[in-house]
């Protein structure tokens, strides 16, 4: 199941046709990569999951859809701790990374995953070494780079960012969940917060 979920993503990813997005996907592993064990687990922004289907576009649905079915299979994490920004934070955010240093697929030039984040959420302004591409599945979210304001992105569109760039994100009353890729970098670093 799974790897139905993986396949469901690169073919979605694909059928974006998006040349900047076309790098990232030339780092996928191969389609025979063995499979790595995980360890299950949950957190509480999963709640929110299956509001992302009701919010997803239908190109994204399917996607949604087959991740609902495979989320509590899969290893769920926080970059961040309460000492970080305390648990009303770590309540309304997670990931799970699907290829990648710590994915299922393992991968050292690329991260690929999912983010899921709760309503009425703001993740504070942050960068990393990797360039990141977000391709969210829900949406309106409300996206801001560098020093500039908010700006309302839909569901579908994809959503780059340089190495070093300060990013944040903001949902209103709908939960945002987007698949990451990161290439380039510590794929396993940890946001510096502006």
């Amino acid at each position: 199941m799974i790897a139905t979920l993986i396949n469901h993503v690169r073919n979605y990813l694909t059928r974006i046709n998006n040349a900047h997005l076309s790098s990232f996907l030339s780092h996928w592993p191969e389609p025979d990569s063995v499979p790595r064990s995980s360890i299950k687990s949950t957190l509480p922004v999963l709640k929110w999951l299956p509001d992302t289907a009701k919010a997803s576009a239908p190109n994204e649905v399917m996607v949604v859809k087959q991740l609902t079915i495979v989320a509590n299979d899969l290893a769920w994490g926080q970059t961040y701790s309460s000492e970080d920004f305390g648990p009303e934070f770590l309540a309304r955010y997670g990931w799970c990374e699907l290829i990648g240093n710590r994915g299922i697929i393992y991968s050292n030039r690329m991260a690929c995953g999912f983010l899921l984040l709760g309503p009425e959420f703001e993740y504070p302004s942050h960068r990393h070494e990797a360039e990141e591409a977000y391709i969210p599945l829900t949406g309106p979210t409300q996206w801001k780079y560098n020093n500039n304001g908010w700006v309302s992105r839909k569901a579908g569109v994809p959503i780059f960012h340089e190495p070093w760039m300060p990013h944040a994100i903001k949902t209103d009353a709908v939960p945002l969940l987007a698949i990451y890729l990161w290439q380039g970098g510590d794929l396993t670093q940890k946001s510096l917060i502006d």
